[in-house]
C-alpha cells in the first residue's frame, strides 16, 4: 500500500498560480510513475499530467500544456504540479496517483494508488 496526501489547493484568481504537492509514503517512491488527475462537479475524472519514475519523461493533457508543470523530488518522496495562468475551467478537485505498472498514463485505471484530493478553485 502507498499513501498519498495532496496539499496546496485553494482559491486563486484567473491568471494566478498554485503549486500542488503530493507526499508519498514508502521507500519505493522512485519506482512509481506519478500522475495528476482532476475532477470537476458533474464531470469525469480526467488526466492532467504524468511523470516517469526518475522524472525524465513528462506528458500533459492538451488543456494544460504550456501552463502546468509536473516534477518530482524522489529524495523527498514528493511530486509537484506547478499551475500557472490558471483559468476558471481548471476548477476541480485534483488527485495525485501512483502506478507501479503503468500501461496507459492517461487513464485513471492505470494507477494503483490515489490521494484524497485537494480543491482548486479559480475565480474570474
Amino acid at each position: 500500500q502507498v499513501q498519498l496526501v495532496e496539499s496546496g489547493g485553494g482559491l486563486v484568481q484567473a491568471g494566478g498560480s498554485l503549486r500542488l504537492s503530493c507526499a508519498a509514503s514508502g521507500r519505493t517512491f522512485s519506482s512509481y510513475v506519478m500522475g495528476w488527475f482532476r475532477q470537476a462537479p458533474g464531470k469525469e475524472r480526467e488526466f492532467v499530467a504524468r511523470i516517469s519514475e526518475s522524472g525524465g519523461s513528462t506528458y500533459y493533457a492538451d488543456s494544460v500544456k504550456g501552463r502546468f508543470t509536473i516534477s518530482r523530488d524522489n529524495a523527498k518522496n514528493t511530486v509537484y504540479l506547478q499551475m500557472n495562468s490558471l483559468k476558471p475551467e481548471d476548477t476541480a478537485v485534483y488527485y495525485c496517483a501512483a502506478s507501479a505498472t503503468p500501461f496507459a498514463y492517461f487513464v485513471a485505471g492505470s494507477y494503483d494508488y490515489w490521494g484524497q484530493g485537494t480543491q482548486v478553485t479559480v475565480s474570474s
